[in-house]
């Protein structure tokens, strides 16, 4: 604590890790990559001074987490300029489109709309939740209804829109942001966790019991089966059945029914002119050098498994699953993320993917899933497939993982044909082989000279030449001495580079034009969370810088407390399988 400040005050907060909250290495799992087509590449020899940044100030949407994608009667050009290499794109942000027709329609315009739909459809209740039909973290353009309707863009959150209100339920990292991004005078932000605010199964719940003593009549739900967890599904129903058994008098066994609204389109789209197309960006086969096992050994090792439970086929929804699984990546399907969209199963005699015919297209992907012995089947198959292997034996058992499976899976699943836990491929993607460790270690040292790079730029820019340096620069140049790096693919997800009090915002992301934008100097620290996407690996790298020669005596006070966390939590000894929240205990003594 009292060690003396050098120039460049660098202090190591995080140490450089794959983050399992955002990805898994993608030596082995898939983590964040952007869509990477409608792309101009052109190669130039460009010379520049020492002073120069690695990349012009323009903001780069790609690398800075934006899925690229053309954009109908609009086209955004931007160049970046990576030392000796530009590269031209004509990109738009797929995030920036939902962004703008969000905010093209008032709040009260578009709960109108959805209150229309909602009385045409005869429901009193509608959910709008943030998952696609996998149930990703992050999900494609055309899935980002919840972010549409109410103009908030967190990854984390679910709508809820009544024949009279509308609320939001988020967690503590988005408490700040969807006060900004919310209309109050239509939408009430409900904060997850905190007291006196109820989850939503008991939120529907206690609407229901008031609905039903002033109508009796059902409360009706109104939701997407391809979008909610199987797993939230039966929770709602047990909140209702809950609910009526405490209701006094002649009550039936639920005051409250689910209706999914089959056949019917997702009252989003339905009112959201415009909507991106589905993704449908080709697969790339994940090179054995890298996966460090073959297609046919995990399916033999998951049908083994299979045997054991007697289950005679595994259904996998989460994309990270089936990339995992059939050994391949792919780019632009969603921001960030090396995963393509896709369903698979597999029985005694079949492995399936359901997907787009454009995935598999290339030929070298094609002779990939050939060799594996992988069917090709379409997309839309996945439900009617299930029923036909159900149907085709009395005793056949499906394992599917109610948890990571959406809704429409699970139903037609009878209850004594059902296997509901945990997937094979979770536990085989947790437990790494040599190929997967050594691409990890790969990145971690490529990145690491990406980092130096960087820390070296900084340090010249600020305490040298005297500049200051803006939020969106800092992460500019940064990815551009990734992008420099063998096997870089893109950031593994949007760098947050916030100074000063913005190093607070969870999941912060500066832009050009932002009233929160802020400028790096000597009187300020700046914290910068970012990671590179390999071929081999991916990394998650947290650091916090302080170039005063001598920070003032709070800012060593509440940065020496942080670090002894750390340590606190890195030198703690305890039993296997105890939660992480048990140990934060130790981080805050």
């Amino acid at each position: 604590r009292n060690c003396k400040f050098s120039t460049l005050a660098l202090f190591f907060v995080a140490t450089t890790a794959s983050s399992a909250a955002r990805a898994f290495s993608s030596s082995s799992t898939p983590t964040f990559a952007p869509r990477h087509h409608h792309q101009r590449l052109l190669l130039s020899t460009s010379s520049r001074s020492s002073g120069d940044s690695p990349l012009n100030n323009s903001v780069i949407y790609n690398t800075r987490g934006g899925s690229l994608t053309s954009f109908v009667g609009k086209k955004l050009s931007l160049s970046r300029r990576f030392s000796s290499t530009q590269i031209e794109q004509e990109v738009v942000s797929e995030m920036d489109q939902v962004k703008e027709a969000a905010s093209k329609t008032s709040a009260a315009e578009k709960l109108a709309l959805m209150r229309q739909k909602m009385e045409e459809n005869g429901v009193d209740v509608y959910l709008i939740p943030s998952d696609d039909p996998h149930l990703s973290e992050y999900v494609p353009a055309a899935y980002m209804r919840r972010g549409f309707l109410t103009d908030f863009h967190g990854s984390a959150g679910t709508a809820l829109v009544t024949k009279d209100d509308a609320y939001l339920w988020t967690d503590s990292r988005y408490f700040n942001e969807a006060t900004l991004r919310l209309d109050a005078d239509h939408w009430t932000l409900m904060k997850q966790g905190q007291p006196k605010v109820p989850t939503i199964p008991k939120f529907l719940a206690d609407l229901a019991t008031t609905h039903y003593t002033a109508n009796s009549k059902p409360l009706k739900v109104g939701m997407d089966a391809y979008v909610h967890a199987a797993s939230f599904a039966k929770e709602l129903n047990e909140a209702f059945e809950g609910a009526a058994k405490d209701m006094e008098g002649d009550v039936p066994t639920t005051i409250a029914a689910i209706d999914t609204l089959d056949g019917k389109q997702n009252l989003v789209d339905s009112i959201w002119e415009g909507r991106p197309d589905l993704p449908k960006n080709p697969f790339r086969v994940h090179p054995m050098k890298y996966a460090g096992m073959t297609v046919q050994d995990k399916v033999a090792k998951i049908q083994s498994e299979m045997t054991e439970k007697k289950a005679t086929m595994t259904v996998f929804s989460a994309l990270d699953d089936i990339a995992y699984l059939f050994n391949v990546r792919c780019m632009g399907d969603v921001e960030t993320c090396p995963i393509g969209i896709a369903y698979a199963t597999i029985s005694k005699d079949e492995v399936a993917i359901y997907c787009d015919p454009e995935k598999v297209a290339p030929a070298d992907v094609s002779e990939h899933m050939k060799e594996a012995g992988i069917t090709i089947k379409p997309y839309g198959d996945i439900v009617s497939d299930i029923e036909s292997h159900l149907s085709a034996g009395k005793k056949n058992k499906v394992w599917l993982d109610n948890g990571r499976s959406n809704y429409a899976l699970s139903r037609v699943i009878p209850e004594a044909a059902l296997i509901d836990a945990q997937n094979p491929v979770t536990a085989m993607k947790g437990c790494k082989n040599e190929a997967e460790m050594e691409g990890m270690r790969q990145a971690h040292i490529v990145d690491g000279a990406a980092m130096a790079h960087f820390m070296a730029w900084l340090e010249n820019a600020i305490v040298v030449e005297g500049r200051t340096v803006s939020e969106v620069e800092v992460d500019e140049v940064l990815t551009g001495f990734r992008a420099k790096q063998p096997g870089f693919k893109e950031v593994s997800f949007p760098t947050i580079a916030g100074v000063g009090a913005n190093g607070a915002i969870v999941h912060y992301r500066a832009a050009e034009g932002s009233d929160l934008l802020k400028y790096l100097d000597r009187t300020q620290p700046i914290l910068i969370d970012s990671g590179g996407q390999y071929e081999y690996g991916t990394t998650d790298v947290t650091r916090t810088w302080h170039f005063a020669e001598n920070p003032d005596e709070e800012f060593r006070e509440l940065y020496t407390r942080v670090l002894k966390g750390n340590i606190g939590v890195d030198s703690m000894i305890f039993p296997e399988n105890t939660p992480g929240f048990v140990l934060d205990v130790f981080a805050r003594k």
